[in-house]
């Protein structure tokens, strides 16, 4: 079952600040010395920036081999939950903590914005959290401003919300699980430093992380797995009729997959051999069995490759419908007189 974020009545309470360097560079740590202030009038577009990057994400919690008691971030979090009025010392620990964590060559210095958030409701739950935002890049704007009755062009470089390059809103819940948290890294794939060693959190591997996962799995195995000789449209095919069973079906069993979609031996034993190699965030295999969550399959099955592009400046789009009578209304040759490939598509009319 899917965890429900509303983020609609949620209000920004504290910000702090920082700038992190990179300490193998030389470059330094500047960390605010008092609580950023904020007019009224900024908080509803402050507080959309700080909680607009997180929804539809999968779900972490802070892991730890022995104790959470030992886990620096579940730390500092469950202090400011208890006692917000110690947020400036803390997001400063905080901003230390991504410091002295950031040992890779590749990581880029930025911005760093730490947020109290009051209202944030969690499957109709009300829960305070924290916002974690980091900007590695600064996106120039332009401003019109009235000056001494005319009209001036200025430029500014600023932070812009949409383009923010990592984040994590850790959410007060189930606290002795290791909190609820969303993250994201658009930019460190190379070094997985933000989830591993700043976060160090861990996926929350449910049902929804198990669907979503597999499905992924399944739409990649269609597009590179199949042979390369093999026709688009059945590389489509393979991935609609996988995506149908999960449509179909309330709960996964891998055998039952394999028996229903996949069918020939061949193509049973390319999908195992590639699925050897589709491992989780933490390297382990897939699930085999697990109640399906159909809104995050769906989700997943829009990524198919649906497109066959020709070099004549043709394109084809693929649908479900053409999918189950492919074989009926389609057929591929080769014209000897024009020494071409062709396609040729039965219809009936045009729609």
């Amino acid at each position: 079952m899917s965890v429900k974020a509303n983020f609609n009545k949620a209000t920004l309470s504290h910000v702090t600040l920082a700038k992190i360097g990179n300490p193998l560079r030389g470059e330094s740590l500047k960390t605010s010395k008092e609580l950023c202030s904020f007019g009224e009038e900024d908080k509803e577009i402050l507080t959309l920036a700080f909680l607009k990057p997180f929804k539809n994400l999968d779900r972490y919690r802070f892991h730890h081999t022995s104790s959470l008691d030992l886990h620096e971030m579940h730390c500092y979090a469950n202090t400011i939950f208890d006692q917000d009025e110690r947020f400036l010392t803390y997001s400063r620990k905080i901003a230390r903590h991504l410091y002295d964590k950031t040992k890779h060559p590749n990581i880029k210095s930025g911005d760093l914005c730490i947020a109290f958030i009051k209202g944030v409701q969690i499957d109709g739950d009300i829960c305070d959290a924290i916002s974690i935002v980091k900007s590695e890049s600064l996106t120039p704007f332009l401003e019109i401003s009235d000056q001494d009755g005319d009209l001036q062009l200025t430029t500014h470089n600023g932070i812009y919300p949409d383009k923010i390059d990592k984040g994590c809103l850790i959410v007060n819940q189930e606290k002795e699980a290791g909190y609820l948290v969303y993250t994201f890294d658009k930019g460190g794939a190379d070094t997985n430093f933000w989830v591993r060693d700043f976060l160090g959190a861990r996926a929350l591997k449910d049902d929804e992380f198990k669907t979503k996962k597999y499905a992924e799995m399944c739409v990649s195995f269609a597009d590179e797995g199949l042979p390369e000789e093999m026709p688009q449209e059945d590389k489509y095919r393979v991935a609609n009729d996988a995506m149908q069973f999960f449509a179909d079906k309330d709960k996964f069993d891998e055998k039952n997959f394999e028996e229903e979609v996949l069918k020939e031996p061949k193509v049973i034993d390319k999908f195992s051999s590639y699925k050897e190699n589709y491992k989780d965030e933490d390297g382990e295999p897939l699930a085999r069995e697990f109640e399906i969550n159909k809104q995050v399959a769906k989700k997943a099955g829009s990524k198919i490759k649906a497109n066959l592009r020709l070099d004549t400046g043709v394109i084809l789009k693929f649908t479900p419908d053409f999918a189950e009578r492919e074989s009926e209304i389609m057929e591929r040759g080769y014209d000897e007189k024009m020494e071409m490939k062709y396609i040729k598509v039965y219809y009936n009319d045009e729609v």
